[in-house]
C-alpha cells in the first residue's frame, strides 16, 4: 500500500472533526501526532470518528482501514488515500 501524505487542509479538517465528535474546546490544541486515546476516546469514540470523516469527505473507511487510525495524521492520510483512489477510479 503506498503511502500518502495528507495536505494541511486535510489535517485541519480533521482535527475539526475529531473536536466536535469528542465535544473538545474549540481553542484545544490538537497536532498531526495527536493520539485519540490521549483524548480519551474509546473504540466507539473513535468509529463515530471514522463516521464524521466519512460524512465529510464522502468516503468510505473499510473497517480494517479504520483500526489502523489512532491518530490525526493516520486518519488524514488515510483520508487523502481514499479520496485519490476513487478520483482514480471514476
Amino acid at each position: 500500500m503506498r503511502q500518502v501524505k495528507a495536505q494541511p487542509e486535510t489535517v485541519q479538517k480533521v482535527c475539526d472533526i475529531v473536536r466536535k465528535q469528542l465535544a473538545l474546546p474549540a481553542e484545544s490544541e490538537l497536532t498531526p501526532d495527536t493520539k485519540f486515546s490521549a483524548l480519551g476516546a474509546d473504540s466507539l469514540d473513535t468509529v463515530e470518528i471514522v463516521m464524521g470523516l466519512e460524512e465529510e469527505f464522502g468516503i468510505t473507511v473499510e473497517e480494517d482501514g479504520s483500526q489502523n487510525i489512532s491518530t490525526v495524521q493516520e486518519a488524514a492520510d488515510l483520508i487523502e488515500k481514499l479520496i485519490q483512489d476513487k478520483s482514480g477510479a471514476s
